[in-house]
């Protein structure tokens, strides 16, 4: 059972979706404008996001964003007629954990968020409080506040972007597969989150470009080596 943010503005979906995650035993809060949304967002804590992108006032994206400020690290799910790639990408970027297309399953719903209960409520990589700072470099993770600092500068990261330095540091210097990278933040393996890697990838790789000693390689058809040759 979770306390569920369920924001969709289309009210035949909206009761159909809101009616089985009751039946299954969770407690739904439902909103249809993403303005009034945001307002009960930042007053009650919830476990599980379930976000439409297109919302009147304030469009899904908007509000995810304005949401990872105040909480980085509960999942959210992305529901939407959008259905292009470039779409599902740029929702996974902003800090998505997944994306449906509709129509979609609601035992497909269902089962995700089993599965991100079940990630959120046991030991996983951000224990918030029992993660220490990690250096590599001239930089340094604090992943309790999801900075990365470096010198008198820092870098605010997103939960999956901690996450994945926070992998790559446990497995420095090391050759793993892109597979088991996905596995481990996502808890599966398909194309869509593969490109979704990319990205946080990319922006990574930005946020290290200043110390020449901190690179992750890209290794053809495998996956990625993280070298530190600092430490």
């Amino acid at each position: 059972m979770a306390k569920i943010f369920y924001v969709e503005d289309d009210p035949n979906l909206s009761f159909v979706v809101k009616d089985c995650l009751q039946e299954a035993g969770h407690d739904v809060h439902h909103f249809d404008k993403g303005d009034k949304a945001l307002e009960a967002f930042l007053k009650y804590q919830y476990e599980v996001a379930i976000i439409d992108v297109m919302l009147p006032k304030l469009d899904g994206f908007s509000l995810t964003k304005t949401i990872r400020e105040k909480n980085p690290t509960i999942p959210v799910i992305f529901v939407s007629a959008k259905a292009q790639l470039e779409d599902k990408l740029e929702g996974l970027s902003i800090g998505g954990d997944d994306y449906l297309f509709k129509p979609f399953s609601v035992d497909e719903l269902l089962l995700k968020i089993q599965i991100f209960l079940r990630r959120s409520r046991s030991t996983s990589f951000l224990q918030v409080e029992k993660s220490p700072e990690i250096r590599f470099g001239m930089y340094t993770l604090d992943p309790n506040e999801l900075v990365l600092k470096t010198g008198s500068s820092q870098a605010k990261l997103t939960a999956r972007e901690a996450e994945l330095l926070l992998f790559f540091d446990k497995n420095r210097n090391i050759l793993v597969k892109r597979s088991d990278i996905l596995i481990a933040l996502w808890g599966k393996d398909d194309y869509f989150l593969g490109r979704s890697l990319d990205v946080f990838l990319s922006r990574i790789r930005k946020f290290l470009a200043d110390d020449p000693s901190i690179k992750i390689e890209n290794v053809p058809r495998i996956g990625f080596r993280f070298i530190d040759n600092a430490g």
